[in-house]
């Protein structure tokens, strides 16, 4: 039932005072929804941080250790032999076949000897730059878990991925730009969709912004459609400031609506990203040598290249975290690959091997390495037993993940696995290990950064997570 207008007389002092300050205008709100972040925020970094900014590339389907950075002559050696369990694993999607050899070969490169095969040619250049983890392992084999448990540090959803816990301890550098954004693969969200980017229980303007970089529109509906010309100029300043307005009553008479907070944030920052994100999504404005070095324009590598290139741009411009997903969720196009390890990881290898390299060598040529952390990770990796006859099969029992840049010793391995590159067994490091050594070099001490919800004081790395120290500089 409709509500009925209220009489002047009988406004309530909270709609008296709304009425009186609602001409003040979107700069009184903006400064009014700052001070509500910056109260509920707690005062970060605590200590002298290494890293400003952070990108993150997300090989989703769970990327074979045993055919990129984890070298196994055994697999060579053993080859054929039934030495796998006799019942399917829980999580696997099949029997284990037998031992099964990379068909990639590996070299050493660099001072540091590390051994990369040859899917990653470009990569295998800037090893003397990376810190490895050899000795990643998961509590699932199962993909929609395991990229939770990489990107929250739990297996169920509901929880804030790391880029909302840093947006939320740390807040902005720019406020023109998202302070975590997302790049998803052209082809599809991963597995879990969007659900990898939730702030959970944080306030909601903390959650990933998503970015479609292949689309004419990366960011829908920042201008109106060219049939909606009259929309421009004072119509639109009109139209927001009305929206703002009612937006500003609704929040008056719901306080601590972090929803409605962030729907109204975000209008604020839509109406500065018209000026600031045309620019900022325009790579016609690089030089062709730098477009061409990130394989822009090839058909292989276009797409990764661009979103690389792109998270260098918003880095360079004050976004705080960038994740670049590689692969979307299903059974093709992306890491998990079931039927033939050497048609499958072969083509999606070399879609991210030039612009990832390409994206150091311009990080570091810029001088932007000095205070940016790039990784390289995965949700868990493969069986080193034959699935059917040429695939591998989904195992959290070791995975590799590298690291390069602000604060990290560069040229050095922490952890190994087993000789058959199936089971962590030596400096073995989870999640937790990972986003503790992450917020350390942030300035934040992953036990201090906690938020109460539900009458548990919550945290990124829940009870768990130890700074690795091994790969810090």
């Amino acid at each position: 039932m409709p509500r009925p207008p209220t009489h002047p007389s009988l406004r309530s002092r909270r709609q008296f005072l709304h009425d009186l300050g609602g001409g003040f205008g979107s700069a009184a709100l903006a400064g009014l929804v700052a001070r509500q972040a910056a109260a509920a925020t707690p005062a970060y970094p605590t200590f002298a941080p290494k890293v400003r900014r952070v990108i993150q590339l997300f090989m989703n389907g769970g990327a074979s250790p045993m055919d990129t950075f984890d070298y196994k002559p055994e697999l060579a050696r053993r080859h054929g032999e039934l030495l796998g369990p006799k019942e399917k694993p829980e999580g696997q999607t099949g029997v284990s076949g037998a031992v099964m050899q990379s068909p990639f070969a590996f070299k050493q490169h660099g001072h540091s000897g590390r051994w990369v095969s040859s899917v990653f040619p470009h990569q295998a250049k800037w090893v003397d730059e990376m810190a490895f983890l050899m000795a990643m392992t998961s509590k699932t084999n199962v993909h929609g878990p395991a990229s939770y448990m990489m990107n929250t540090g739990f297996l169920l959803p509901g929880f804030p991925c790391f880029g909302s816990w840093v947006s939320y301890a740390l807040g902005s550098l720019s406020d023109n730009l998202p302070d975590f954004i997302v790049l998803p693969d052209a082809r599809g969200l991963p597995y879990n969709q969007k659900a990898n980017f939730s702030a959970g229980f944080l306030p909601a303007r903390h959650q990933g912004t998503l970015i479609q970089a292949a689309s004419p529109n990366p960011v829908p509906d920042l201008f109106p459609p060219d049939k909606f010309a009259f929309a421009g100029g004072a119509a639109d300043h009109q139209a927001r400031a009305l929206l703002q307005k009612m937006n500003r009553q609704h929040l008056a008479e719901h306080p601590g609506d972090s929803r409605l907070e962030a729907r109204i944030a975000a209008a604020e920052l839509a109406a500065k990203m018209q000026l600031s994100a045309p620019e900022a999504f325009d790579l016609n404005t690089e030089s062709e040598a730098t477009r061409t070095a990130y394989g822009v324009g090839q058909p292989v590598t276009d797409d990764f290249g661009r979103r690389c290139l792109l998270a260098r741009r918003l880095i360079e411009r004050g976004t705080r975290f960038v994740q670049v997903w590689s692969g979307p969720q299903g059974a093709v196009n992306n890491w998990d690959n079931h039927g033939n390890i050497e048609a499958e990881l072969s083509p999606i290898a070399a879609s991210v091997d030039q612009p990832i390299a390409a994206l150091l060598g311009d990080l570091k040529q810029r001088g932007i390495l000095e205070d940016t952390l790039v990784i390289w990770t995965t949700e868990f990796g493969r069986t080193p037993f034959a699935q059917g006859s040429l695939g591998r099969d989904h195992n959290g029992g070791s995975f590799v993940t590298w690291l390069a840049g602000a604060g990290i010793k560069p040229g050095v391995a922490h952890g190994e696995s087993d000789e058959f590159g199936g089971k962590a067994v030596h400096g073995i490091t989870q999640c937790y290990d990972l986003h503790a050594t992450l917020l350390h070099l942030m300035g934040i001490d992953h036990e201090s950064l906690t938020v109460r919800t539900a009458g548990v004081d919550r945290r990124l790395t829940d009870v768990h997570g130890h700074v690795i120290r091994q790969i810090l500089a």
